[in-house]
């Protein structure tokens, strides 16, 4: 039996605890890649702690991926899947585009995912058959926008710097195509595209942590969400996610020109 929405709701709360406290606030940063900018902060790590700790009291035989704390049984049926703060550089710089993000993988598909954004008290949730936001105290549902051809859609992406100079072209060709291409918000673009108000998000290089909570908003939603070859997104990769079937069709194609 999957676990209902209030638990889902009770690790969101329990990593707010941790997290808002330290927004906009003097925080020790570290950095994590040699040669690079990979920041994490005590917010992250306490945060995922947290997270992890009341998973591991309900669900003892469940396993945990996890960004700050490693790994645990990743190789049973049920496996959660967590990034304590999604887009660390936004929460360091005060910008309120992050968000926790706990996905359920079973047999290794994403079934349920969290993105909660407790400074701007939005809670995205979604389960097999219904995604649903949560805003003021009202839950509201969640749905992508539709029809929508690819000259006329919203693009995001976190910057176009993150891409390596083999992908780049690929991406440009998608960028070139869209209405309107926007940089930032790691993954509150995918709260956006599940919530209809944009309609396309392309990124390279990410982990488990950064989709597991995400792809079942956007599938849920009526999206699509895939690598660029169109497989599974649930291990991360080259990832795009669309409001809809065609235009997620149509981006694809668009990706894999040569």
């Amino acid at each position: 039996m999957l676990p209902d929405i209030a638990f889902f709701d009770s690790i969101a709360e329990a990593a707010a605890a941790e997290t808002l406290p330290r927004f906009r606030m003097p925080v020790t940063i570290d950095n994590k890649q040699a040669g690079g900018f990979d920041p994490v902060t005590e917010a992250d790590r306490a945060a995922e702690k947290a997270i992890r700790q009341i998973i591991t009291e309900r669900y003892p035989e469940h396993g945990i991926l996890g960004e700050e704390h490693g790994n645990v049984g990743i190789d049973r049926d049920h496996v959660w899947v967590i990034d304590p703060i999604d887009g660390t550089r936004a929460f360091i710089s005060g910008l309120p585009v992050w968000g926790t993000l706990v996905g359920l993988y079973h047999k290794g598909k994403a079934v349920m995912g969290m993105m909660d954004q407790p400074f701007t008290g939005e809670r995205f949730i979604a389960r097999p058959g219904e995604a649903m936001v949560l805003r003021h105290g009202e839950r509201s549902k969640l749905s992508t926008r539709k029809g929508v051809s690819l000259d006329q859609a919203i693009m995001m992406t976190t910057s176009p710097s993150i891409f390596p100079q083999t992908l780049e072209p690929s991406y440009k060709r998608v960028e070139n195509s869209v209405q309107l291409a926007r940089y930032g918000c790691d993954c509150y673009a995918y709260a956006m595209v599940a919530s209809g108000h944009i309609d396309l998000v392309v990124e390279s290089d990410l982990k488990p942590y950064d989709v597991g909570g995400l792809i079942p908003l956007v599938e849920q939603a009526g999206g699509v969400m895939t690598t660029w070859s169109g497989g599974r997104p649930e291990m991360g990769g080259n990832i795009v996610a669309s409001g809809s079937a065609e235009l997620h069709e149509a981006v694809l194609e668009l990706l894999n020109q040569r």
